[in-house]
């Protein structure tokens, strides 16, 4: 079973969306999410876990000794597996890196708060710093909640059909074409004449140059890597 362990200053925030749908019809069947508040591990009588920012400035920081405390304690408990810092300093998250969690374990998953964490622990535990956008969020719960999500939906029975993710968004490094369902004319639009003759090869055809249009347009970052990566492959491109 897949594991899940996050770390926090708010465990009230957990699981949230993720009690709800896909992710929470499989909680507690396929996967397991447990929650720890790192203000247990707090050195004082006062549950302290931050001071102020060595150097001055606003805010405070989380301090390292706690932390470690905190992910240490969690490792006894859950073995080597990955354990991931939220943080807008990392490296963006992508749908290979969750697809590789899935394959996983699990995962431990750390919410900073304040002006971040001390940056000797995410050294000294070689935390994974990972960002989930180029936006600043009050703290990492929002951020752990997303990348659960990602990595839960892939677990295997988690999705009615596994194929259902085939096509999807970042998953052939194109994103996804468009969607049309029922009523075949809403407000003058018509759905493509192409999804509509029960030609399965030119549903195939006409996803496939919509995706590529799409990319190129609306992700230009996406398109140039795409083509660096398929250029060797011109029956990949169009």
């Amino acid at each position: 079973m897949w594991r899940a362990t996050v770390l926090t200053l708010y465990p009230e925030m957990f699981p949230g969306p993720l009690g709800h749908a896909l992710a929470g019809r499989a909680l507690g069947r396929l996967w397991r999410l447990e929650t720890r508040d790192i203000r247990a591990h707090a050195l004082d009588r006062h549950g302290s876990v931050d001071d102020t920012p060595a150097g001055g400035g606003p805010g405070m920081v989380m301090r390292p000794d706690v932390v470690a405390a905190a992910i240490d304690a969690a490792e006894k408990e859950t073995g080597p597996r990955p354990t991931i810092l939220l943080t807008p300093r990392g490296r963006p998250l992508d749908q290979a890196r969750v697809r590789e969690l899935a394959a996983g374990p699990g995962v431990t998953l750390v919410c900073g708060r304040f002006e971040g964490v001390d940056q000797r622990v995410i050294d000294a535990r070689r935390l994974e710093e990972v960002a989930v956008g180029d936006v600043v969020l009050s703290g990492g719960e929002a951020a752990a909640l997303l990348l659960l999500d990602a990595c839960v939906r892939l677990l295997p029975g988690v999705m009615g059909h596994a194929e259902s993710g085939d096509e999807e968004s970042f998953e052939a490094g194109l994103l996804e074409h468009p969607q049309y369902t029922r009523p075949r004319e809403f407000e003058g639009r018509s759905i493509p004449q192409d999804l509509l003759g029960g030609d399965h090869a030119a549903v195939r055809r006409w996803r496939r140059a919509a995706a590529l249009r799409d990319t190129r347009l609306r992700r230009p970052d996406l398109w140039a890597k795409y083509v660096a990566e398929t250029v060797d492959k011109p029956a990949q491109t169009e």
